[in-house]
């Protein structure tokens, strides 16, 4: 997509001129979506910068411990980053507009209200209230398996992952994986390049696809092919917390 975000203009200004309905389209067609440009390389920078300052963070996971590939990743402890609230605030009401026109095709309850933070009040009041927006960091040899972002019984069913470094200059391979198992049929795969600053929008577990019985709904799980050289962070921006 063409970058139509404008130098200095903030995250929140980002996200509202990009052109949602395309984006909508988008999914709709390949299962992922990329975003004009919602970071600046400065916030890029800034972002990528802290994570050696984990008083930042409530957690740090290592990937190989646990079986999830190789890697790390922090999950921001609240109150986020200005850019990460921003993004994430400013974020839901467009992506709430995509998530219950899928809730209405598959015949499904949209139990989403209009703002994120009476979505947050919800999932706190469930007992979900560690924050889930994360940054991470891949060296390379680095990857990340297949894996669908589930924290709770409250889940919000897209979520956005953004790039803070630039591919082919800061880093060779990583690209982002999305794989979708096709109704009745072998599995899609789709990779993407993730470009600094723009963001990746994509479903947490499913999303409606035709079939020939109406709307199905089709698994999705993503993850990172293997990094080549150089060193890649990304933000993860999920819209519900975790138990």
């Amino acid at each position: 997509m063409t970058d139509t975000s404008h130098p200095g203009a903030g995250p929140r200004a980002a996200v509202d001129s990009a052109d949602w309905q395309a984006l909508g389209s988008e999914l709709d067609t390949f299962g992922c979506a990329l975003t004009p440009r919602l970071l600046s390389p400065r916030d890029c920078r800034a972002l990528a910068g802290l994570y050696e300052d984990t008083s930042r963070f409530r957690s740090t996971v290592d990937m190989a411990r646990y079986r999830f590939g190789s890697g790390q990743y922090r999950y921001f402890r609240y109150p986020c980053p200005e850019p990460v609230a921003q993004l994430r605030e400013a974020l839901y009401p467009h992506l709430l507009t995509i998530a219950r026109d899928w809730a209405d095709r598959l015949g499904r309850p949209a139990p989403w209200p209009d703002t994120l933070p009476e979505w947050l009040a919800m999932c706190h009041e469930a007992g979900q209230d560690r924050p889930t927006p994360i940054l991470l960091r891949y060296g390379a040899g680095d990857w990340n398996a297949l894996h669908r972002d589930l924290y709770g019984d409250l889940v919000f069913p897209l979520q956005v992952v953004i790039g803070l470094d630039t591919p082919g200059t800061d880093y060779t391979g990583g690209e982002f994986l999305l794989v979708e198992q096709r109704p009745r049929a072998q599995s899609r795969g789709t990779s993407t390049v993730l470009p600094r600053g723009h963001g990746l929008i994509f479903t947490t577990r499913e999303r409606p696809v035709r079939s020939t019985r109406g709307w199905s709904a089709s698994p999705v799980r993503h993850g990172v092919s293997t990094v080549r050289s150089g060193r890649r962070h990304t933000l993860g921006l999920v819209f519900h917390d975790a138990a």
